[in-house]
């Protein structure tokens, strides 16, 4: 294919991804991004095997490794008893996959960096209002939204009704780390939880849930109390509360839930990450869908003309995505269990599953962690 003008709206994970993989195949890349600059953006982040097979396809896995911590387990425990409930043990069962954890801000500017490195032009503090349905682009041969979970891009594609409040909402903050154990914990309790795993540079990130029946818009950069935090998981144990002392600042935001675009392509415009698929955090996949999106479409532009390209891209991930979505949707309600038989009952069976057969525990998510989209032919 003829060198391709692609402009990219929005320089988060997916949109980056993209860059990198598009230039180094001779494309000209210009990504407009409404943030100033990439130093604060989010709190932690988990790099799954299925991301890590694309931040390698790309060349960035090896700096990455060095500058994030690789996960080794993952601890599910009873919130108010602080008991553990299961382990996960990734290297005894899963050596050969590699999780990665990180401040999200870390990875965005590895990205930036080798997409600037690859000819990336990226215009920051510019906002962009996409052409309307029927306008031609400017001059443009294809406009990408990755512009996030708020993508203006996706009402140019696809008609979608308003997004519905799940009863759920999310504080997150960073506290500081001394021990820097390599685990992810989930502390499970009647109608919330919490996950804490360390981020590197002497940090820990939090994400703590909670059901509750009004909220009033999306969004996370409404700064909460931390004293509300401290109330929502006072009846948790002493490990979870002592990390909540140490809490200075916290943000608080409501979880939508929005359902997968069924057109991500419309003309020359095509939408990627968060802006076609929205994802609940239950499953960490969000920045790891975006990668393998940003593989995808590359490798199908670079082996189709442009129009098969962009539908083969539609067709390869929709399923895929939509089965990712729907499963992370399901597993809030697996860590809010208020009943207190039914609570016992699953405990219980996830203690007996970590201890007879840990591996079957892990292999449950084979189709998520094991599906390598560089491997595939699109």
């Amino acid at each position: 294919m003829r060198p391709l003008k692609i402009t990219i709206v929005g320089a988060g994970i997916g949109g980056l991804a993209a860059a990198i993989a598009l230039a180094r195949d001779g494309h000209s890349i210009r990504m407009i991004e409404r943030a100033r600059d990439f130093s604060q953006v989010g709190a932690g982040i988990q790099i799954s095997p299925n991301g890590m097979a694309v931040m390698m396809a790309l060349g960035l896995d090896k700096e990455f490794r060095t500058e994030t911590i690789r996960l080794e387990a993952v601890r599910l425990k009873d919130g108010p008893s602080g008991q553990n409930v299961a382990t996960l043990d990734f290297r005894r069962h899963a050596g050969d996959l590699r999780w990665q954890l990180s401040h999200r801000a870390s990875l965005v500017a590895q990205l930036a960096a080798a997409a600037r490195g690859a000819g990336v032009t990226i215009d920051l503090a510019v906002d962009c209002v996409p052409p309307p349905e029927g306008q031609a682009l400017n001059s443009e041969d294809l406009l990408i939204g990755a512009d996030g979970i708020k993508s203006r891009m996706r009402a140019h594609v696809d008609n979608e009704p308003s997004p519905f409040f799940t009863r759920q909402v999310a504080w997150r903050t960073v506290i500081p780390d001394a021990r820097c154990e390599p685990a992810v914990e989930v502390h499970m309790g009647p109608g919330r939880h919490l996950v804490t795993y360390p981020i590197g540079g002497g940090q820990r990130n939090i994400a703590a849930f909670e059901e509750r029946a009004n909220w009033v818009e999306e969004g996370w950069t409404h700064e909460d109390d931390p004293n509300n935090l401290r109330a929502a998981f006072s009846g948790f144990g002493s490990d979870v509360r002592r990390m909540l002392e140490s809490v200075e600042t916290v943000h608080l935001w409501g979880l939508f839930r929005h359902r997968v675009a069924r057109r991500w392509v419309h003309g020359r415009k095509v939408l990627l990450g968060d802006a076609a698929h929205p994802t609940l955090p239950f499953l960490a996949q969000g920045a790891n869908l975006a990668l393998e999106d940003a593989w995808v479409l590359a490798a199908a532009i670079r082996r189709h003309d442009l129009q098969t390209a962009l539908e083969r891209y539609q067709a390869r991930r929709i399923p895929r995505t939509t089965r990712i979505v729907n499963a992370a949707t399901r597993n809030a309600r697996n860590y809010h269990l208020r009943i207190p038989p039914l609570r016992f009952a699953a405990h219980t069976a996830l203690k007996v599953a970590s201890t007879v057969a840990p591996a079957a525990m892990l292999k449950r998510f084979d189709w998520i962690y094991r599906h390598d989209v560089t491997s595939l032919e699109v």
